[in-house]
């Protein structure tokens, strides 16, 4: 350490920045330096002429990550597992009924679309069996015919006693039919029109017996989902086949061999139109011992005047006034005859053999009867 006074003092030089002090000798010239022009600080970038401002790269706005939807994010919330030990927060009041709402919605989508392609199936699918014969129970007799081997007596017998419009009408009934009924109904009066085949068809494919609203609008819907979809020669068809004549005895083919030990394809006028009269009370109605319809002592008023009055009177009187029996299964689009599919009743949907269920059922009425 220095123990003695520099005698040279400290001149201070402008050289525009700070220097740290330090001693000089004493023989050291100090040479004067200009200092450089003090250059004006800004005071904001304002100030600046533009061209003098730097240029700075455009840069680009990153993508937009678009918002997930509603029912993403509900799959997001739902997969990420619940911690261990602890339960999910239960779905609010209005979540639950919101979901209710949507299973509910869900299931009657799923059944209109099963409901819907089971009738349109109905265009070359015949179902063994219908709500009327499964609720009637077992012993069954039935079988399928096929309506080249239907005599076309039987076939305008029934569009004339049953349905006059079946081909002609678009749908299954008028509109001044359906307000009829309704207003019948309303003063608990009998149904002034009479149901119409199609509407006879689906209630005996899928409904029930009971004559309640209930059962009167899903017939309505379905006869005219049916109408509109299965053309009305083959509508008849089904209908002859699924008609009830007898306490579980169901269709053409075993009415025909059950009453007048016939085939279907060989019936007569009279027969069709007794077989007519059969329609509206097959549960009151018998077997002759000795073949046909019994209209002896003890028969049923009401079957007698029905059986009688349709072979004698309204069907024969019916089919006239549309032009005869062939005009009017011309309606539905049949234009030839039973036995123009004579080469064809080898086959198995002609009913030309009785079938072995009305061979069991006539042995267990003469059986009955002695």
């Amino acid at each position: 350490m220095r123990s003695e006074r520099p005698t040279n003092s400290w001149q201070s030089v402008k050289t525009g920045r700070i220097e740290a002090q330090r001693s000089l000798p004493e023989d050291t010239t100090v040479f004067e330096t200009q200092a450089p022009p003090e250059r004006p600080v800004p005071r904001s970038p304002h100030a600046l002429p533009k061209q003098a401002l730097p240029k700075q790269p455009l840069q680009e706005r990153p993508p937009r990550t678009p918002r997930p939807s509603r029912r993403e994010r509900r799959k997001s919330v739902s997969a990420v597992p619940a911690p261990a030990g602890r339960d999910r927060t239960p779905l609010s009041k209005r979540q639950r009924r919101r979901r209710g709402w949507k299973r509910f919605g869900v299931g009657v989508c799923v059944v209109l679309v099963v409901q819907f392609l089971s009738v349109v199936s109905f265009n070359w699918f015949t179902p063994p069996r219908t709500s009327f014969m499964l609720q009637s129970g077992e012993p069954i007799v039935y079988q399928y015919v096929s309506i080249d081997h239907i005599s076309r007596f039987t076939l305008a017998a029934t569009i004339a006693h049953e349905d006059e419009q079946l081909g002609t009408r678009v749908g299954a009934f008028t509109w001044d039919e359906l307000t009829q009924r309704a207003e019948a109904w309303s003063k608990g009066e009998k149904d002034p029109s009479g149901s119409t085949i199609p509407q006879q068809l689906v209630k005996n494919i899928y409904l029930w017996p009971n004559q309640d609203p209930v059962r009167k609008g899903l017939e309505a819907g379905l006869s005219t989902e049916l109408s509109l979809t299965v053309p009305a020669k083959r509508v008849l068809e089904l209908y002859l086949n699924y008609a009830q004549f007898a306490p579980k005895l169901y269709g053409i083919c075993a009415a025909s061999w059950y009453y007048f030990d016939t085939p279907p394809w060989a019936m007569t006028e009279h027969q069709a139109g007794q077989l007519m009269g059969v329609l509206p009370l097959p549960e009151r109605v018998k077997r002759a011992p000795e073949g046909g319809i019994y209209l002896g002592e003890g028969v049923d008023p009401l079957a007698w005047d029905l059986i009688n009055g349709a072979a004698n009177v309204w069907v024969p009187r019916q089919i006239e006034g549309m032009g005869g029996w062939q005009a009017t299964v011309a309606t539905v689009g049949i234009t030839d005859t039973a036995g123009d599919h004579a080469a064809e009743r080898d086959s198995g949907d002609s009913c030309s053999t009785m079938p072995a269920a009305v061979t069991k059922r006539i042995a267990e009425d003469t059986t009955a009867h002695h």
